[in-house]
């Protein structure tokens, strides 16, 4: 916590193809290195294999409803009491219920089996857009893991 004051948010600019602040955070996460126009690549080139892959025009809401349904409500904190350590379930606010959620997509597309990272990325978003894949199952364990532990939900301060 500053001493001084509280420091403001910075906002990335919405990306110039979609309009979208999401899809342009969701750039950010996926560059590595500083590249950013190869980051820029791979996920307008996702987004192209999912417009062909689904035939809507609309990517964008296909984008944010595939995000959406990874996003985690619930997840566990370590918190130490007395001699023991209990996973205490805690709220996630909603920057850290986002930047979870495209850490998830893009860490479980590195994973998968296709041959370029735009097809993998797409495979991995059609998957939660369609509430499958393993950035769904990921969400699903956390809130389970939160679920078994709401006993230890009194210790939380």
């Amino acid at each position: 916590m500053p001493r001084r004051r509280v420091v403001k948010k910075k906002e990335p600019p919405a990306d110039p193809t979609y309009g979208s602040v999401v899809i342009s955070q969701f750039i950010n996460s996926v560059m590595r290195a500083g590249k950013k126009s190869t980051a820029e690549s791979i996920v307008y080139g996702a987004l192209d294999l999912m417009r062909e892959k689904t035939g809507t025009d609309d990517v964008a809401e296909v984008f944010s409803q595939a995000v959406s349904n990874v996003k985690p409500l619930l997840e566990v904190k370590s918190r130490r009491v007395g001699g023991s350590t209990y996973q205490i379930p805690i709220e996630v606010s909603a920057d850290r219920r986002m930047s979870l959620a495209m850490r998830w997509i893009v860490q479980f597309a590195k994973n998968r089996p296709e041959k370029t990272m735009k097809e993998r990325l797409s495979a991995e978003l059609l998957d939660c857009y369609n509430n499958q894949g393993n950035s769904v199952k990921k969400k699903e364990d956390t809130h389970r893991m939160a679920e078994a532990n709401k006993a230890f939900a009194h210790y939380r301060w």
